[in-house]
């Protein structure tokens, strides 16, 4: 299942962003020039052109304010011990971000992304880019310097060299490549992934992504069952690198998969992936939409192909067969955001604020059946992104309270580093306490974090009328033997009008698995050769 997955793993609404004056990213560069730039008597054009020598001159004698609050010139061989890390692209706003479903990302400051730039250290052994930082090995260190020089057209060209979709990546990826730099052994690492974002932004703003169709065509012919990022990074390569003539396969009614029902426009534009879906079939992809390639039709579609691949995802979540589980008012993650998303899609001003609601004049257009969170006491059980989506889109509702359940016990602050106590030393990814977009936005509305630790949910309890009225929990701990076991006491009851479960996948639908007669793990994954052919072929 899946292919050479480059990421993580219709009528097209206009692009909606948080309110501001449209500026270049000329104009950005302009506002933000260093001082000792602005002063130069040399042509402005030449202060804004990255490849100028002047220009990267007079960069590397301009003063930044240092860690300590002393202004200096700034020194790149000192770097982070210099200079502290700052987010060269916050976030807007929490406030701000709960009256609209427009992207979380505020503007680069290009000044501070030079700032940030000279903290990464060309270090000798750079792991951002090993196995245990980028998995698709970005070459992190050369586009940072860069970032650094001004070297815009150039970053770019790095990074596209490695990563099919930067604008994906710089947007929802974990960052691992951050978990793995080195500066943080002893400091706080590189703003990588902001470097990422900032850098492809640029590249669409500047007009440098462009159709690159391949040059020579192969002749073969290949069928691509799914449109995620697996199956939209197995297309790409497929054609642009080996001319072969691609057909993506997508049941739903645009391309995206999970990039566009599964992550909510508030963290990923859908504009942003329709603008590479276009790419791509401006570079000779095909994408047929709203095909249904069950056991049933999965023969007659992929007849005349010379391979298909499968990218098909894991979409059968986790279940809670808990007592009452079959009450009504208690959904997967993956099915209140998809059909928030289309909510979204059939209403496309509810973009810009929450004050025109979904559920006005939606259900209507969209026969789904839109599942809201207004008024209602929400509970998701279930951390990692997809339940900080849930947050996330509950707030937007309008939800009355809500409340985040972890099984396991919180972790901690800060890595320990050299894991001699808990097995995740550096430059493995850190398993530590993070404050993502929605748990910041729920402490702006409630007052504190939603999140409660080693929680276990016992039971849903009825309001008698069919419909969930609470959970009941009890409060775990790990014993010696490394099993949880329930706190006497602890037995507590949680007011719950809609319970979200973003418990995890645990495999592909098996539908066309089974039609295509192929073999599976225990996991019910179907088998993949773990090797690789010499010469990439169509088998």
């Amino acid at each position: 299942l899946g292919s050479v997955a480059r990421c993580r793993s219709s009528t097209r609404a206009p692009r909606r962003t948080a309110p501001a004056a449209p500026r270049t990213h000329r104009a950005v560069l302009a506002q933000n020039m260093p001082a000792a730039l602005r002063a130069s008597p040399m042509p402005r054009r030449l202060l804004l052109d990255g490849r100028s020598p002047a220009r990267r001159t007079l960069l590397r004698h301009s003063t930044v304010q240092r860690r300590d609050g002393s202004v200096a010139p700034l020194n790149k061989l000192r770097g982070f011990i210099e200079i502290e890390r700052k987010a060269p692209a916050p976030y807007r706003p929490a406030a701000d971000r709960l009256a609209d479903y427009a992207e979380i990302n505020g503007p680069a400051d290009q000044a501070e992304l030079t700032r940030q730039s000279a903290r990464c250290m060309d270090c000798g052994t750079p792991f951002c880019h090993t196995h245990t930082g980028c998995p698709i090995s970005n070459v992190i260190p050369e586009f940072n310097q860069q970032v650094f020089d001004g070297e815009w057209r150039q970053a770019y060209s790095n990074l596209a060299s490695t990563n099919n979709f930067p604008e994906f990546t710089g947007r929802v990826c974990p960052a691992p490549c951050e978990g793995a730099c080195v500066a943080g052994l002893v400091d706080e690492s590189v703003t990588i992934k902001s470097m990422e974002y900032s850098i492809i932004e640029r590249a669409w703003s500047e007009g440098w992504v462009v159709a690159a169709p391949p040059a020579r065509r192969s002749g073969k012919k290949v069928a691509v069952v799914g449109s995620g990022p697996a199956g939209l990074a197995a297309a790409d390569e497929l054609n642009k690198k080996y001319g072969h003539a691609v057909t993506v396969f997508e049941r739903a009614e645009r391309a995206g998969g999970l990039l566009t029902y599964g992550i909510p426009n508030m963290k990923l534009d859908k504009e942003t992936v329709q603008r590479r879906v276009d790419l791509m079939e401006a570079e000779g992809i095909s994408f047929v939409t709203g095909a249904e390639v069950d056991a049933a039709a999965i023969s007659e579609t992929v007849e005349g192909f010379d391979a298909t691949v499968l990218a098909i995802g894991s979409t059968v979540p986790n279940n809670l067969p808990i007592p009452g589980r079959d009450l009504d008012g208690i959904v997967y993650a993956m099915e209140f955001l998809t059909r928030n998303q289309k909510a979204l899609f059939a209403n496309p001003p509810a973009l810009l604020t929450t004050e025109v609601t979904p559920e006005v004049g939606l259900t209507s257009k969209y026969g789904g059946g839109f599942i809201s969170a207004k008024g209602k006491h929400v509970v998701v059980i279930g951390g990692g992104d997809t339940g900080t989506d849930c947050i996330g889109t509950s707030l937007r509702h309008g939800c009355k309270s809500l409340i985040n359940f972890e099984l396991f016990p919180a972790p901690p602050d800060e890595q320990d580093k050299r894991g001699e106590a808990s097995g995740n030393p550096w430059p493995l990814w850190p398993r530590i306490m993070r404050v993502d977009y929605g748990h910041e936005e729920a402490s702006h509305r409630f007052g504190a974090d939603p999140r409660t630790y080693s929680v276990l949910s016992k039971e849903f309890v009825s309001d008698g009328a069919g419909r969930v009225r609470a959970v009941k929990t009890v409060q775990v701990e790990v014993g010696p033997d490394g099993r949880f076991a329930e706190v006497e006491g602890s037995e507590r009851e949680h007011p719950a009008d809609l319970v979200i479960l973003a418990m995890g996948f645990r495999h592909p639908e098996q539908e066309i698995v089974r039609a295509l007669r192929l073999e599976t793990d225990q996991r019910s994954n179907a088998k993949a050769r773990s090797s690789q052919p010499a010469t990439p072929t169509v088998e």
